[in-house]
């Protein structure tokens, strides 16, 4: 949960850094709250625009994030903010809520995909959402550059291209292991399960999980009932989280024999968004062909 104290402090930074923010000039300043998206900027943007992501650390668990005065300083300059919404990250909405820029836009990828609170929120899982994020980003960008909109074009038809062996391969495995029954510790990975047809049991666990809630005894039976029972055929989960249920649930799932598939909720360093998705649906891939090193 993120301390009022410190949020309030940053709010005021956001307002006292902004109102003696220079003209703008040079590269379009782009702040994302996590780096997924700073990375589909940068793709989108190229070499005019600079980037800061505030959420980069892959070790880091994003629903304890504390928003600081470095985060504050970081939004003061931008022209663009792009962040996930659907209460993934309230804290860059308060911030820019306390502070409403002249000329500044936001781009909240929840609201421009018809999501709302309570949806899962991790909406980067979905091709489709990514997509809508960079066809945003592009009309912000020429609508504060419009000298480099011919840039922006190309930019955003590369990303849209650059998808295409993503969504294949959601196709493929769609085609066959729809019906699948898995599970899953957290809802991390819910947008593309849906898009591939698996049948993701332990759904109440997995929010009470991601909620930092406690899941109740009965939920944490089924749970290990299912690996148990060999009644799902692979385990995914957080591999940011290290919550001692799931873990137990991990070493339970490798000792049945279950395969088990981590996902992440930060872009790992040096990796392309569409490189990050593509390598975590091979892990899959491979865990419900029943390959092994």
């Amino acid at each position: 949960m993120v301390s009022h104290n410190r949020l309030f402090a940053a709010a005021l930074c956001v307002a006292a850094l902004a109102a003696a923010a220079p003209a703008f000039a040079g590269p379009v300043k782009i702040v994302a709250a996590e780096n997924f998206y700073g990375d589909i900027a940068s793709q989108v943007g190229g070499a005019n625009v600079a980037v800061t992501s505030i959420l980069t650390n892959p070790d880091q668990d994003p629903h304890l994030f504390e928003a600081s005065v470095e985060t504050a300083k970081a939004l003061a300059n931008a022209r663009i903010v792009i962040a996930n919404g659907v209460d993934y990250d309230p804290w860059i909405e308060t911030l820019l809520k306390a502070n409403k820029a002249p000329g500044r836009r936001e781009i909240i990828v929840g609201q421009l995909v018809g999501r709302h609170a309570g949806d899962n929120p991790h909406l980067w899982y979905d091709p489709a959402y990514a997509e809508a994020a960079a066809k945003a980003l592009s009309v912000a960008l020429v609508a504060l550059d419009p000298a480099h909109a011919a840039d922006y074009a190309k930019g955003e038809a590369a990303f849209v291209a650059s998808l295409k062996p993503f969504e294949d391969k959601i196709a493929d495995l769609k085609a066959r292991f729809a019906g699948t029954p898995v599970t899953a510790s957290e809802p991390v990975f819910g947008y593309q399960a849906g898009l591939i047809g698996l049948d993701v049991h332990n759904e109440k666990f997995a929010l009470a999980v991601m909620n930092n809630a406690e899941p109740t005894s009965s939920q944490v039976a089924g749970f290990e009932s299912d690996l148990k029972n060999h009644r799902v055929k692979v385990m995914l989960f957080n591999a940011q989280a290290s919550e001692p249920a799931v873990q137990r649930l991990v070493a339970l799932a490798k000792a049945n024999a279950i395969p088990v598939v981590g996902v992440s909720e930060t872009e790992p360093p040096g990796v392309a968004y569409q490189d990050w998705m593509l390598s975590q649906l091979d892990a899959l891939d491979k865990a419900l062909s029943g390959k092994t090193d």
